[in-house]
Parts: C-alpha cells; structure tokens; sequence
C-alpha cells in the first residue's frame, strides 16, 4: 500500500512538472501533427472515418439511421480540423477525399418517431461546409458546385426541421409532428454562425432561420451566467446539483456567447466572454470528472463525457474574440486540458470510444489547439 501511494504521489508530482509544457505553442504543434496523422492513417479508402454501425451496447436504443447520423456529423469535424491544418501533400489529399465523401454521402434521416438525432449530421454538415466555402482551395469549378449544393442541403434540412420556438434538438416527444418540438441551447449555438454565412452564400432565402435560431439562445440565458440545457418556461433550477447550474453548463456557456456575439449581439461584451471563460477554468473539474463516463448525464451536476471537447473547442472560439492582449493566458491553460487527454496514437476521444466518437473528440480538440494559433 504504501508502495503504491509513493509511486502514485511521484507520478503526480511528474505530471505537474510536464504540464507548463503543455501550455506551449510548440506543444500545440505538435498535439495537431500528432492528431492530424492519426486522421490521415485511419481515413477509410472511400474518404470516411470509422463505421456506421452500433458500437457499444449503450447506442443500442437509438435507431439505425443515428450511428449514421453520428458518422457523417463526425466527418464534418475531422474534415475541419484537415482543413485548417498546415498543408502537406498527404494530408491534401486525406482532405479532399474527405470533401468528396462529405458531398457525396447519403442525407441523415430522422431515424424514428422520437430519435432525430440525423441533426446532428445537419447542424455539423452545415458548419462544414461553410467553412470549406470560404477556402479558397475549393474555389474552383471542381469543388465550388459540390461544396454548395451539399451546403443548400444541410442548411435546407435544418431550415424544415428548426422546432416552433427557433432551437434544433435531436428528440422529440408525443404527439410525434414532422417538425420536432423541443430543441437545446448548446445544439443550436453551434450552427448559428454558419447559418449566418449560408444566409449570405444564399444557400438560405433569407436570415430569418438564422435570427430564430439565435434569439432561441438569447432565451436561454440565465441569470447566473449559464445557458439552460433546454428551452422551457421555468428552467429547471431546483437547488443542489443540477444540469441549469453554472457547474452542468460549463461548456454550454462557451458556445451561447460565442454564438451571440459572432452574429453582433451588443450584450454579449468582452467582459461577460471573460467570466464565462472563468467559471469554465474555475470549475474544470466537473468536466473532467465526466470525461470517459459511460453513462450520460451521470457524473456532478449532469455532465456528460461528451460535454469534455465540444466545451473545449467553443471555449477556443470564446477566447479568440477577446481583446488580442488577453488572448495568449487563456489559450495557455486550454492547451494544457486538451493535450493533457491526447493519446499515444494522436486521438483524442472523452464518450464511450466508438469510432465516431474518436473522430469527433480528435476533431474537437485539434479545432481547439488550431483556434488559438
């Protein structure tokens, strides 16, 4: 016992020497190198990652259609993070085989009565490709009519498919309807950008998808400085632990202002992206504590471990519309989080280690490291 408390306590003690290193530009250089060779060697021959199967036995409850759902959202990810990456010749081709696949691969379809989580592939799908139309690598005739077709879909999908209220979400309750009736802040604040840019690329015939869309995170907002989960009348704020409490909406606040403020919203000020950012660092532990779980929902205050990189890129994003001058701190202690859970083989992965899952922590957390760059 004694024996292992030692080794334990100089492990620790290791591991504290190591993590200054950690916050280093150098050490985020080479975290994307390490991840982007890990996309590179596990890219499938059709330009794919991973498979659209069940993986786990806790996905066995959502429909068929989801784990495809899930891939092609995955896809969209790990394209961005090739995208914005420094270009080699493999890494060239890696994208564009990840392009071509992303344009060409079958539409998500809602997958049951209650299951629509084919959003996913939507929301992700949109954000990619507006991202590539605005490279100019694809501003060619090989690319620029595929890219935006694709881009016209993704973003027409999501348009028939926005809830009564503005929001997007991946369930819906009884009495099942066509367009889903519930939605979630942090799904929606992440699409609300891009839907920006479909709006002026005109893949959309007007903002309006876009300004329902954002309204519905300015609704979420509490006065503690967290987004609710969801939108509902009274927010479920009961006291104690739970998921509305700044402690359960670390990342969700990271996404909600970087959100608002990308489409000019005046409340969102630097000060208030500064105490989000904050409480994210402040109360790091409780999504730490979650990463890996295999239950959803089931560690302090309802985090998920899928909660870990999406909160870390959008948190990147945050950080990247402060003033210049404060910018480098806070880059400095999300380096050290995100390449402190890498991998040996480059991947990064915080939910249940099903290969969509790998590809879209991978992507997450390369988006991160390459924001702050």
């Amino acid at each position: 016992m004694i024996r292992a408390a030692m080794v334990l306590a100089v492990s620790a003690v290791l591991h504290a020497q190591d993590l200054p290193v950690l916050r280093t530009r150098a050490a985020a250089e080479a975290g994307i190198d390490k991840a982007l060779a890990f996309l590179v060697k596990t890219q499938n021959s059709d330009g794919s990652w991973g498979s659209t199967s069940c993986e786990t036995t806790m996905e066995m409850v959502f429909a068929v259609e989801t784990h495809y759902a899930w891939n092609v959202a995955a896809h969209g990810l790990a394209t961005m993070a090739l995208l914005h990456g420094k270009e080699t010749p493999e890494r060239r081709v890696c994208l564009d085989k990840a392009v071509r696949w992303l344009c060409k691969c079958r539409m998500t379809m809602r997958g049951s009565t209650w299951d629509n989580d084919a959003v996913w592939g939507w929301l992700y799908g949109t954000v990619a490709t507006t991202d590539l139309a605005q490279d100019p690598r694809y501003f060619n005739d090989e690319w620029r009519g595929p890219v935006a077709q694709r881009g016209r879909e993704f973003a027409g999908w999501l348009a028939k498919n926005q809830e009564p209220t503005g929001g997007f979400g991946y369930y819906d309750d009884p009495t099942f309807t066509r367009r889903p009736k519930w939605g979630t802040s942090f799904s929606t604040g992440a699409v609300v950008p891009a839907l920006s840019q479909a709006t002026q690329l005109g893949w959309l015939p007007d903002g309006q998808t876009r300004d329902r869309a954002a309204e519905f995170v300015r609704r979420c907002r509490l006065p503690n400085g967290a987004y609710s989960y969801d939108l509902t009348p009274i927010p479920r704020v009961t006291g104690g632990e739970q998921i509305n409490d700044v402690k359960g909406s670390l990342g969700r606040i990271q996404v909600g202002n970087w959100a608002l403020r990308s489409v000019g919203d005046a409340s969102i000020t630097d000060a208030k992206l500064r105490t989000g950012l904050e409480l994210f660092f402040e109360h790091h532990r409780f999504l730490r504590v979650a990463r890996m779980r295999p239950i959803p929902h089931e560690a302090y205050y309802q985090n998920a471990g899928y909660f870990y990189f999406f909160g870390h890129y959008y948190a990147a994003l945050a950080i990247e519309q402060l003033p210049a001058a404060e910018r480098e701190s806070f880059r400095e202690r999300l380096r050290e989080k995100v390449l402190e859970t890498q991998r040996a083989d480059g991947s990064y992965c915080d939910f249940l280690g099903s290969s969509y899952m790998t590809t879209a922590s991978t992507g997450f957390a390369t988006l991160a490291l390459q924001a702050g760059l």
